[in-house]
C-alpha cells in the first residue's frame, strides 16, 4: 500500500527547480507541485491582447512594468504564475532581481476551461493574502471582466464589463479597454 509523504514543498524549495518542460505549466499549491494544461486559443487571445495593451500605456507613460508568467511566490507553500502582471515604478525593485520579491501592484488571470473555481475563489483569496492591491479576471467564454481593489484584505468589486463595453480598471484610471477587442469573435460556451 503506497504512503504519502506529510512533507509539504516550500515556495523556497519550489524556486530552486529548474524551469518547466515545454508544454507543461507547474505550479506549487499548498505545499504539492500541481500540473496545469497549457492555455487554449481563446486564453491565449485575450493573454497577449491584454498585455499589448498594457505595455503600450504603460510604456508611455513611464508607469513602471508588466510582465506575465513567472512565478510568484505569495505564501510560504504556494507559488502561482499570474497570466499577466504589473509592478509600478515605485514597486519595480521587487523584481530587480530576476525573481519576483513582494505582490504586484495588479495581477490579471484569465479563465481556461479547468481553471474557474481556481481563478474566481483559490487565487482571489492567496492574492488578497499575499497583498495585491489589484485582482483582475477575464473569462472569455462569458465575455466578462472584473477588476478588484483589495481592502481590508478582501477583495471588493470596483468595475466590470462584458461583450463590447469599453472599461477603465485600477490602477490605470486613464486607460480605456474596449473588450471586444481581446475577445475571440465566437466561443463556444463551456461544456
Amino acid at each position: 500500500m503506497p504512503v504519502a509523504s506529510a512533507t509539504r514543498m516550500t515556495a523556497r524549495e519550489y524556486l530552486k527547480l529548474p524551469e518547466d518542460p515545454p508544454g507543461v505549466r507547474h505550479e506549487l499549491v499548498n505545499g504539492e507541485i500541481v500540473v496545469s494544461p497549457n492555455p487554449n486559443l481563446f486564453h491565449s487571445r485575450v493573454d497577449r491582447r491584454l498585455t499589448h495593451i498594457l505595455i503600450n500605456h504603460v510604456d508611455a507613460y513611464a508607469l513602471g512594468d508588466v510582465f506575465g508568467d513567472v512565478d510568484n511566490a505569495v505564501a510560504k507553500f504556494t507559488v502561482r504564475r499570474p497570466d499577466v502582471f504589473y509592478f509600478s515604478t515605485a514597486r519595480l525593485h521587487l523584481a530587480a532581481t530576476g525573481a519576483v520579491l513582494g505582490p504586484p501592484d495588479m495581477c490579471a488571470e484569465i479563465i481556461s476551461p479547468s481553471s474557474g473555481k481556481i481563478d474566481r475563489v483559490d487565487k482571489l483569496r492567496e492574492y488578497a493574502a499575499y497583498g495585491v492591491a489589484n485582482y483582475w479576471i477575464f473569462d472569455p467564454a462569458e465575455k466578462t471582466a472584473e477588476a478588484y481593489i483589495l481592502s481590508a484584505r478582501a477583495y471588493v468589486l470596483a468595475a466590470q464589463g462584458q461583450g463590447s463595453d469599453k472599461v477603465r480598471f485600477p490602477p490605470f484610471p486613464d486607460l480605456e479597454i474596449s473588450l471586444e477587442k481581446l475577445w475571440w469573435p465566437t466561443v463556444p460556451a463551456a461544456s
